[in-house]
Formats: C-alpha cells, sequence, structure tokens
C-alpha cells in the first residue's frame, strides 16, 4: 500500500459564507483529494487533505489560495500529519454547536 500524505490546513480570510467549503469540495474531488473542510467558530475554515502524491495536494493548495471569486485568502497554514485514518471520499464536516461550551455545574 503506498503510503498518503496527511495534511492539516487552516485557511484565514474571507472564507466563510462564499461557497468556499463547496468550492473546496469540488477542486479536492476533482484532484482525487480524499478528507474533510469545515467552517470554525473564529470565522476560518480548516481541512484535512489526503493523497499519495504530496504533488496533488500542492495542486489543492494552489486552489484554497485562490478560492471561490466572493472569498479573499488572507493566509493558508499547512502541518503535515501521521496518518491515523484513511479517508474514502471528501466531505463537508459540521462543526458541533456544544464543542467549545463550558459545561454546566
Amino acid at each position: 500500500m503506498t503510503p498518503l500524505n496527511t495534511w492539516h490546513v487552516s485557511i484565514i480570510g474571507r472564507v466563510q459564507g462564499v461557497y468556499y467549503r463547496a468550492h473546496t469540495v469540488s477542486a479536492a474531488k476533482r484532484l482525487g483529494v480524499t478528507g474533510w473542510v469545515q467552517n470554525e467558530r473564529d470565522g476560518s475554515v480548516q481541512a484535512v487533505i489526503q493523497h499519495a502524491d504530496a504533488g496533488v495536494l500542492s495542486d489543492l493548495l494552489t486552489l484554497l489560495r485562490d478560492g471561490p471569486p466572493a472569498s479573499r485568502v488572507d493566509e493558508v497554514n499547512v502541518t503535515p500529519l501521521k496518518a491515523n485514518e484513511q479517508f474514502m471520499a471528501f466531505e463537508i464536516r459540521h462543526a458541533s454547536p456544544w464543542r467549545d461550551r463550558v459545561p454546566h455545574k
């Protein structure tokens, strides 16, 4: 089995409410990249992208830096990850509304 490159990507700018996640899914599927993308509460978009060829992931990063027409990408941060999971498709994930809440005593 070919080892997979897995990268965490954080995209900062005007990237919510501008079809950024749909743009990411479309680009990832065209390139055969698997993983996920989701909006974060801080206004950023986070993604985990995975492919055997790091060059293909770099191609996707180029498309993410451009974004859809209504977006404005200020920063793209990439962190390589150890592949603990192999993704079978590329999907939009929805963050839990409870994730950042403090539990009541």
